[in-house]
Order: structure tokens, then sequence, then C-alpha cells
């Protein structure tokens, strides 16, 4: 049982890190983080990143379940995988369970959905206080592994873990993270993982030199730097954990890593993972012949080089909620209802449309009775989420709710057809034309009484 397919979900909007040392007249370090944008949570990103993984899924493949790993969720005292189960448009016999509170959740998902055959999601949203280097050091992001025995492209050779009681960094509800001095996490982190590896490589049967690819990532970056420094692999066996570009993604940052040696990885190398999070935890992994017929639909690479979007630091702080302005003067948003959001799940959640049997016009919503031939419950659903679309007109709102105004809202016409108003995002309203290309991307629309109002938006395609 090993990885069939794999994605990776990279927001596109960026904060400089010198821009948060001007703000706050203090050094905070060099290089972007990746920010996840107003309408992002750890659970929509979850949804994004899974939603690659699913496109390279081998024909045929079913997840026996879904595990979504987070320490940042989207609800407490609710299942937030449940979400991202039905944005999938999974079947209904597939289960989904959460595994949030802590870092070390995502090797614990991995680890109980690999032998499982599972979709196991990791996401994390990474803030600090101003000034921080939880804020200048984090980063948002999310990754999927589709665990499978045909086609894999990795075979799990060994595992080893090491678990020790100690307070390096924690978090109340409500409250951001603290961290203890630096110095005690290095001494507490060190043994620990030396001990995992250790014993990782000799379940392996091999030494350190016959790594390929060593990533060792943590909640403690210095603590990182001096294990992955000791373990004694070969200078280029080294990876480039990504953290100058896109920051410390928590949960999800050593898959991420590991998705992007896998992208240009050749079949027989060895892959040595260690994660330092409340302890450590080596992983060591063999590609097959399997991983040269295999690209993932979005690699890391490609979304790296892809157009981003520079987030102003007033900006970013308005976003985590450390910045409180002046809303829009307009009525605040009502919080959705439960029972019509359960009525219509397969629409809100999985942007499923109908199309008649009878003339073949397809319809969004959904409905009953065919505009065009008047056909009555002759309907077949249709999953539009991964349909692209041309925009058709669009107005800029200056004047609705939103914590990133203005609202760009436009008309999209379908390919195969299909004709829907939605909101756009990631995008600058002064480019926006008729005509452009989009692609539909889960959001949360807004947060209303506690509850996440989540649907679809469209934002410019891939390469448009």
């Amino acid at each position: 049982m090993g990885i069939v397919s794999y994605g990776t979900y990279l927001p596109s909007c960026r904060l400089d890190r010198t821009n948060i040392g001007k703000a706050l007249g203090a050094p905070a370090g060099k290089g972007t983080r990746s920010v996840a944008s107003y309408d992002e949570d750890t659970t929509t990103m979850g949804v994004e990143a899974a939603r690659i993984a699913l496109a390279g899924a081998p024909a045929g493949w079913r997840p026996s379940m879904v595990l979504f790993a987070t320490s940042d969720p989207a609800y407490l005292d609710k299942t937030n995988a449940t979400a991202i189960h039905a944005a999938l448009g999974l079947d209904r016999s597939i289960a989904a369970y959460d595994m949030v509170g802590s870092v070390r959740s995502g090797v614990g998902a991995a680890r109980a959905g690999a032998p499982a055959g599972a979709l196991v999601i990791q996401a994390d949203i990474r803030t600090g206080l101003p000034g921080s280097a939880d804020e200048a050091q984090g980063g948002d992001g999310a990754v999927a592994f589709c665990y499978g025995t045909e086609g894999s492209l990795t075979d799990r050779v060994s595992f080893a873990s090491t678990t020790s009681e100690f307070l390096d960094r924690w978090r109340i509800p409500g409250e951001t993270s603290k961290q203890w001095e630096e110095r005690f996490g290095e001494r507490a982190y060190v043994p620990l993982a030396d001990e995992a590896v250790t014993d990782a490589l000799k379940q392996a049967g091999i030494t350190a030199d016959a790594v390929d690819h060593l990533i060792v990532t943590g909640v403690h970056p210095r603590a990182a730097r001096v294990v992955a420094a000791g373990i004694g692999v070969r200078p280029e066996a080294m990876v480039d954990d990504l953290t100058s570009v896109i920051g410390n993604t928590g949960t999800p940052h050593g898959g991420i890593v590991l998705t992007d040696v896998l992208d240009r990885a050749k079949p027989g190398e060895t892959i040595l993972l260690v994660s330092l999070a409340d302890g450590a935890d080596a992983t060591v992994t063999r590609t097959t012949d399997a991983i040269t017929g295999y690209t993932a639909a979005k690699t890391v690479r490609q979304q790296l080089a892809a157009p981003t979007i520079d987030v102003p630091y007033p900006t970013f702080l308005t976003w985590r909620g450390q910045l409180h302005r002046e809303p829009p003067r307009r009525p605040d948003p009502e919080r959705p209802a439960a029972p019509v959001s359960y009525r219509r799940e397969e629409w809100k959640f999985g942007f499923s449309g109908s199309r008649c049997e009878a003339c073949g016009t397809r319809h969004l919503p959904p409905a009953r009775v065919c505009v065009k031939c008047n056909a009555v419950d002759q309907m077949q659903d249709e999953r539009l989420a991964d349909v692209q679309g041309t925009i058709a007109t669009f107005t800029v709102d200056r004047l609705a709710f939103s914590l990133s105004p203005p609202v760009v809202a436009a008309v999209i016409d379908f390919d195969g057809g299909g004709r829907f108003q939605c909101g756009m995002t990631d995008v600058d309203p002064a480019t926006v034309k008729i005509g452009d290309r989009v692609e539909m991307t889960f959001r949360l629309v807004y947060t209303a009484d506690g509850i996440h109002n989540y649907f679809w938006k469209a934002r410019p395609a891939a390469g448009a």
C-alpha cells in the first residue's frame, strides 16, 4: 500500500516579509510567505488539494474514507471533513473524519489512512501575533494523498516514532500560538529525532548515505536545521524545504515538500521524511517504476511559478482578525439556514447542476422543469465543479459586504452549456474582461453567527 496520487494547494496570495519589518520597525526576514485569502480556510484549501489528488488517481480508485488533519479547524464540535466530502461529491458510504488540534495530527492521519487506502488531507493556516516568528515564518497551504495498491508511486520501507511530553508550543481556543524559548525546543527535539531516524534506517537496512532525498520539517525551525545537519546524508540529498517562498505551513508542510520531491523523482529513489512535532516521526519510502508515468495536475513548481497576488501588511492583519477596520455600511449578512443547506447539499457543496434528458439543456442551479422544452422531472445530475467557463458580463460592487472590497460578480457561460452568476476571487478588478476564461473554486463566502457559508466562486483559469 502506497501513494497512488497526490495534490498540493498553495494560495496565490503572498506577503513579503520585508513589509512586515517596515511596518513594525523590526527585522522579519527575507522572502515571502503564502497567505490564505480572506475567503479561504483550512477546509477550502483541503478541498483544492484533494481535487488535484483525485484528478490524478487511477481509474476506478475509490477512497475507503476521508481523513482531514489540521491544527486550525474551521469548526470545533463539528466534523470539518464532511464539508470536504460534500464538496468533492463523494458517495455517502465513504466515511469522513477529522484528526485535528496539532501539527502531529497530519502524521497520524497518514499513518492511519495509508493501510486503509484512504484519502488523507492536511491543511493549515499559520498565524501569530504581529511581530512574532509564527507570523513572519509561517505559511498557509494544503496537501492530499490517495493511498492504494494498484499503480502505487511509493512503497513505505519503514517507520519509526518517538514521543515525549514537553511544552514547546501551545494554544488555547480563541488565542494565537505561544512558544517556549528556542534552546529548550532544540534540546528536547534533537535526541528524539536522532532516535527515530536511527530506528527507521535500521528497519530499512540502510545507512544515511543511501538516502537520496532528506526532508526535515517541524514546528521548531532551529531544531529542524540541527537535526537535518546531523543525520549525515550526502550534501546533494538535502531538500529545499520551501520556507523561503511559502513559509512553514505546519501540518501539511512535510507532505508539501514530499510532493515537490515526487514531482521530480525517478524510480528507485529513497526518501527519508522526518517530522518534528510533540516528538519525532521518521518515514523511509522508495519510489516505484510507476513514478515515471505520473504527473500531478498542478505540480508544486508550477504553482510557485504562477502569478501571485501581493498582500499589503494591513490587509493581511485584517484578514487574520488582528486589525478591525470599518465594515461596509450595509446590513451584516444573515447566517445560512441549516435545513436549506441540507436539502441543497449537492448544489451548495458539490456544485452539481442538472441536464435535461429530453433536450440536453443544462440548468444551474438544478431544476425540475426544463426551461427550454418544459419536460418535468427528466433531469440528470451533472457535477460542474471541474468545468471551465467564460465571463459573459460582470460588475464591480464597491458597497457589498466583504473583507476584501470591491466584490466582483460575474455571469459565467460554462463549457457545454449553462449560465450562472457568481462571485469572483483571486482577481484584480481592474483587469477583469468579458471573454476571460475561469474555473471554479470552493470558498468561504462569509461567516455569520459562527456559521460558515461555503459556496463556489470563479477564478482566472490556470494558464489563461
